[in-house]
């Protein structure tokens, strides 16, 4: 792996990063439009465990969690040459459209059974991610560990909403 640049210094850099977290916001902002669909008509029917957190805290964490998916991916896109770079954020680019593929299955289909599948496969795909980028950038691989639990989380949540209903 060869350096890009070990600084913020040009222009381009500050676009990329904008770009870079403007285009996980805006995968964020879709994942919403589906939820918007059945959060609080379908979702409100379902029987939900007691360790299911309020509606309120999804749009904070999400948010954050792009933030931080952006400025991973920006760090990687950063570090490497294009070639070493290319294969790392295209799986970034995959777990990045398997993410909106969950909140399409779960809230837009109403189907919690296939957003098991589609978790899971987001779980494989983070962690995937998250040990390519390490070898490229290792705080870039760290800033997807909030992400990864969250989505451990998730993915326990989903499995018992699955179960319940």
């Amino acid at each position: 792996m060869s350096s890009k640049r070990s600084d913020l210094s040009t222009g381009k850099d500050i676009l990329a990063l904008v770009l870079f977290v403007g285009i996980c916001l805006g995968v964020g902002g879709l994942g919403g439009a589906a939820t918007n669909t059945s959060v609080t008509t379908w979702y409100s029917t379902l029987a939900k465990p007691s360790f299911n957190p309020p509606n309120w805290i999804f749009g904070p964490v999400w948010t954050a969690l792009y933030v931080m998916m952006g400025i991973a991916a920006w760090r990687v896109w950063r570090a490497a040459d294009r070639d070493t770079a290319r294969g790392p954020l295209a799986v970034f680019a995959l777990q990045l459209a398997v993410n909106l593929g969950w909140s399409v299955a779960f809230f837009g289909l109403r189907d919690p059974g296939l957003a098991v599948a589609v978790i899971l496969l987001l779980d494989l795909l983070v962690l995937a991610t998250a040990l390519v980028f390490r070898r490229i950038d290792g705080p870039a691989a760290m800033l997807l560990v909030p992400y990864l639990a969250w989505i451990s989380f998730a993915t326990v949540l989903n499995v018992t909403i699955w179960r319940l209903n």
